[in-house]
């Protein structure tokens, strides 16, 4: 949580946050912004799942995931909707409490690694779960499991960049605070 505790110190500045990283994952779940691989398309969203986990709190991370991604596919490809809201959404709130507590304060490097690689196994185990299910074929689950990996994986390093090397969690609170 690197926006710390926005939500009770300005719950409206939260909401409006939380709702702007929303419509950034509707919008990364289209077909446009999206790689095309063999059995269905390699989406981007991932990476804003991921980055709106290590800045929000769990309630945050949760709406902006889960909500975010079941919109997404509601709105482009319902099929996998409930299966985006579990997984995206317990993904978010895993890797926002791990990220927020795992190890102290100097840590928090390493508690965010360790955060979006346990997010990004959430989110391969899920879909791939999930995918058995809807599409009623453990087949086409195995078949887009690599891609599955390569998603989480650039998910989780874009996001960990963004938020720890390149201190956009500092930047965003500047930029609130004025």
């Amino acid at each position: 949580m690197l926006l710390g505790n926005l939500r009770r110190r300005n719950p409206v500045l939260w909401m409006c946050v939380t709702a702007m990283l929303t419509a950034v994952n509707v919008v990364l779940s289209m077909s446009i912004f999206s790689v095309p691989v063999p059995g269905g398309h390699l989406y981007l969203n991932d990476i804003i799942i991921d980055t709106a986990a290590l800045l929000l709190d769990p309630l945050g991370a949760f709406v902006v995931g889960g909500i975010g991604a079941f919109l997404g596919d509601f709105f482009f490809y319902p099929a996998p909707m409930f299966v985006s809201l579990v997984t995206h959404g317990l993904q978010a709130v895993v890797i926002s409490l791990l990220s927020a507590h795992l190890f102290g304060g100097a840590k928090k490097r390493a508690s965010g690694g360790v955060a979006v690689i346990a997010g990004a196994l959430i989110m391969v185990l899920g879909y791939t779960v999930g995918r058995a299910f809807v599409y009623s074929t453990p087949e086409y689950a195995l078949l887009k499991l690599p891609f599955q990996f390569l998603q989480a994986g650039v998910g989780a390093a874009a996001a960990w960049l963004l938020c720890y090397p390149l201190k956009l969690g500092d930047t965003l609170s500047r930029t609130l605070r004025k």
